[in-house]
């Protein structure tokens, strides 16, 4: 038996919004997980630099998480001395890995988007040396990848057994029926650029920043 179940919840985060936040609690709920620590990336490797300054997202993070007290925020990829280069997942979950000890539960939450690239990460397939793999739905993306090896790799380690996550360290890649959130920091970018309201689609006190700091031609 493992101790308490544990997540981490990577991304840009530029801005954080629902549909970041309305899936991981979610989540929180279908497998217990007690505790979720937000990532915000340094340099990501797969996606457009951030428009924001890593000061910016961060104080949109702390504003975000102030009602959720099952949420933190873990600063490492920010903070670390290396800060010239990408973060890499793999380097991260080695650390965490070696500050839990080797029967901690840890997980890595993804949404199905970034399932679908993860052959594209650095050494991808140790990842599940390190923590469970928890993967979020997301509007027009499969279940089901084209690579067939790729599709094998997911289906020797997929389980359904919540019970499995909690047993054990590592090692599983669990498909969440958690809801279809069909809002992107791209689009909420755009529509602020645009002079549109997104009120809507983040927490109130993470638009008030956005408007007060006019950030994204705000």
């Amino acid at each position: 038996m493992t101790n308490r179940l544990t997540a981490l919840f990577g991304g840009t985060f530029d801005p954080i919004h629902y549909g970041h936040l309305l899936p991981v609690i979610a989540l929180a709920k279908e497998i217990r997980l007690t505790h979720i620590s937000l990532l915000p990336n340094h340099i990501p490797p797969h996606k457009a630099q951030p428009e924001a300054t890593t000061n910016q997202r961060v104080e949109m993070l702390k504003l975000a998480v102030e009602n959720y007290p099952f949420l933190s925020i873990d600063m490492r990829e920010i903070t670390e001395t290396r800060l010239d280069r990408p973060s890499y997942t793999i380097d991260t979950l080695k650390a965490w890995r070696h500050e839990n000890g080797n029967t901690q539960g840890l997980a890595f939450i993804l949404g199905q988007d970034s399932l679908l690239n993860l052959t594209s990460w650095n050494n991808w397939q140790a990842l599940l040396d390190y923590c469970h793999l928890l993967i979020c739905r997301r509007p027009g993306y499969t279940d089901s990848p084209d690579d067939k090896d790729f599709k094998q790799w997911i289906a020797l380690h997929q389980t359904n057994d919540i019970n499995q996550l909690h047993q054990y360290a590592n090692g599983f890649i669990y498909f969440a029926n958690t809801p279809l959130e069909n809002i992107s920091a791209t689009e909420i970018r755009q529509q602020i650029t645009n002079k549109k309201s997104c009120e809507a689609l983040l927490p109130s006190n993470v638009w008030n920043y956005i408007q007060t700091n006019h950030l994204y031609g705000a």
